[in-house]
């Protein structure tokens, strides 16, 4: 009824109506009537063999069956979603829909013609029907995407010429992916595989040219421009091969998400992105008991200190998966904490989520978050890490890596914290550096503390690539700039492994623990610092030298030539899990080191740098601080000879 204003209702008809409101539905199912009048006059035409004087009497059944048809086809059509579906991207799920549609038709065709006492009517025109109004219907639904994909391919022709490596599920979601973008950037001219049964084989009209093997030839042959990898389990080492095959062939390699992105939501097949260093320093993703995982988080209220950091960032990222009671993630970093709080909101709606701007060196705050909250996990991660920062700043080392880590842990234990797992470093190993020597002494504390109620343990491994302030995104920042890139001394060399591996094994550690154990992640091989900086520099298409130049500038205050994983006096003696392993031979903190303990406090409260560095000697006997005589600075006629020295090694092969 019209209202007041005279406006007419809302029509009463919500059902069948709505799909003509739509045109191009509208336009679909008039396709649909016509093609169950064409498909009944052929099928009438081709049973009689085009006699029309043979139909006789069954006029009028005809005409029953071509009335009924045009009733019961639309309704089916519809309720089997046909007039919903979006043709220019359609297939096989919707020619099965179309199939099933088509056949529940002809059953209500044959049931309601039948039952009704409507005799005389051939049954080869209801079958032949059947097969016309298939055909005519499926040809009106794919002709939209037959014509999208006449045009996609004029268009690909005109993208960069590339070749897709693996021809799995992977590889085809991709391909088809890249044929539905509406700016086709790629023109994939072939897949790479080294399954024999496929060679050979077209997907989606894209052949299978060959193995890995003939992949520089190739490159070569069909003038390719960039290779795509998409294995999203590749190993390192195929991604290595393959990344040296690009770069001497001059095409670029770019790669799908590795399966760790894809496990953790960060990405999709269709992301292609350029290879970096993470793909290729990175180790095969890390398979870990999720059970366990599950059970030690799962409705557990969990802290993490330092969680403005990479580190910090990457724990609160993967505890929030395992739907924890709460999460409470700390930090005096106001800014970083606030984009990770939006991060972790988005990421997981409903998530229990405490977010706390606070400093772990305020003890009367640490102890009523602690009363209040009671954590059942602590995860400690703050702790200023950057040596030669710290050379300059070693009672601020002392105070936040050393003594706010006592009593963070002294609290811990009073409020009956189940675990409290400690982050250490491989710069805690005979340590020549401020911060290297407090992580070894912060490792030592958490070993000896032993709790009542608390089990403690700490987690030592090495450097984590695209760290904050790290060496990668250093380098990235200098070749950005267009140079130079520097690096500290040609021989220099590290232990990496990505973030993410390294907090999903601190994670296990954490869950593995029983309480007194220092445990060491397996870092794999170590890396030279020069060859990382050339590896970057190619990856982002520059040539050395002429492009960006190398420049050697020294090892800085408190820097090692070269790091280790565990002192002579210790043993790394294997776990459950193989990248895991527990320290032997650490030496607990003494009744004198209790004493010297309180003497490093009042003399880093007191601001006696010097008193405090002699103290903490006397607590790490294996710091040595480095002197300008062991290489922490060099000379101008020094590094001449360094980057001569380096200039013909980085003109040698890559080893």
């Amino acid at each position: 009824m019209p209202d007041a204003g005279g406006s007419a209702s809302m029509p009463i008809l919500t059902g069948f109506p709505h799909i003509l409101r739509n045109r191009k539905r509208w336009l679909l199912a008039t396709c649909d009537v016509v093609a169950v009048l064409l498909a009944n006059a052929l099928a009438v035409a081709l049973r009689f063999d085009f006699d029309w004087a043979a139909f006789g009497t069954r006029t009028y059944r005809i005409l029953d069956l071509v009335l009924l048809d045009l009733l019961v086809t639309p309704i089916m059509f519809h309720m089997s979603g046909l007039y919903q579906g979006y043709w220019k991207y359609a297939g096989l799920d919707d020619l099965n829909r179309l199939v099933r549609a088509v056949a529940a038709r002809t059953v209500v065709l044959i049931v309601v013609f039948y039952g009704l006492g409507f005799a005389g009517l051939s049954r080869a025109v209801l079958i032949i029907a059947t097969v016309l109004l298939l055909l005519i219907t499926g040809w009106v639904r794919l002709a939209p995407r037959f014509r999208f994909e006449l045009f996609s391919s004029r268009r690909r022709a005109a993208g960069v010429r590339a070749l897709i490596i693996g021809a799995g599920d992977t590889g085809e979601s991709l391909l088809r992916e890249l044929k539905k973008s509406p700016q086709m950037e790629y023109n994939p001219i072939g897949f790479i595989d080294d399954d024999p049964d496929k060679a050979g084989v077209k997907i989606h009209g894209v052949q299978v040219l060959g193995a890995t093997g003939r992949l520089e030839s190739l490159i070569k042959e069909y003038g390719v421009r960039e290779v795509i990898i998409a294995i999203p389990g590749a190993s390192t080492r195929t991604r290595q091969e393959i990344f040296e095959i690009c770069r001497r062939s001059g095409a670029r390699f770019k790669t799908v998400p590795t399966r760790g992105e894809l496990q953790r939501g960060a990405a999709r097949i269709s992301q292609i992105r350029l290879v970096d260093m993470e793909d290729l320093l990175g180790r095969d993703v890390v398979n870990l008991d999720q059970q366990i995982l599950r059970r030690g988080l799962s409705g557990k209220r969990v802290l993490v200190t330092g969680a403005a950091g990479s580190i910090g960032r990457e724990l609160a990222r993967q505890i929030a998966a395992y739907s924890p009671g709460e999460l409470i993630v700390l930090d005096r970093n106001e800014n970083n904490l606030f984009y990770l709080e939006l991060e972790l909101r988005d990421a997981h709606p409903l998530l229990n989520l405490s977010v706390v701007v606070a400093d772990i060196l305020d003890r009367t705050h640490m102890s009523d978050l602690f009363a209040e909250k009671l954590p059942h996990i602590v995860l400690h991660a703050a702790a200023y890490k950057h040596v030669p920062l710290m050379e300059h700043n070693p009672v601020e080392a002392i105070k936040n890596n050393v003594i706010a880590t006592f009593y963070l842990a002294q609290i811990a234990d009073r409020n009956r914290v189940e675990r409290f797992i400690y982050i250490s470093t491989d710069k805690a190993v005979h340590p020549t550096s401020v911060m290297g020597a407090t992580k070894c002494l912060g490792e030592r504390l958490i070993q000896s503390i032993g709790g009542n109620t608390t089990r403690f343990m700490a987690v030592r491994f090495g450097n984590v690539l695209g760290s904050d302030g790290s060496v990668i995104p250093t380098f990235r920042r200098q070749i950005a700039a267009g140079g130079p890139v520097t690096v500290t001394h040609p021989e220099a060399t590290r232990f990496f492994m990505t973030i993410p591996e390294a907090v999903q094994l601190v994670l296990m550690a954490g869950a593995m623990g029983e309480g007194g154990e220092v445990f060491l992640l397996q870092m794999g091989e170590a890396v030279r610092i020069v060859d990382l900086a050339r590896k970057m520099i190619e990856l982002s298409g520059l040539q050395i030298d002429g492009d960006i130049r190398i420049v050697f500038t020294g090892l800085r205050p408190g820097e090692k030539l070269h790091e280790e994983l565990k002192g002579d006096r210790e043993e790394a003696l294997p776990t459950t899990n193989e990248k895991i392993l527990v320290l032997t031979g650490i030496e607990p903190v003494s009744e004198r080191g209790w004493i010297q303990l309180r003497e490093l406090e009042s003399a880093a409260s007191e601001g006696r740098g010097a008193d405090a560095i002699a103290i903490l000697r006397s607590l790490v006997p294996d710091y040595q601080p480095m002197t300008v005589a062991d290489g922490s600075a060099v000379s101008t006629m020094g590094r001449n000879i360094i980057e001569f020295e380096a200039k013909r090694r980085l003109d040698a092969p890559a080893s």
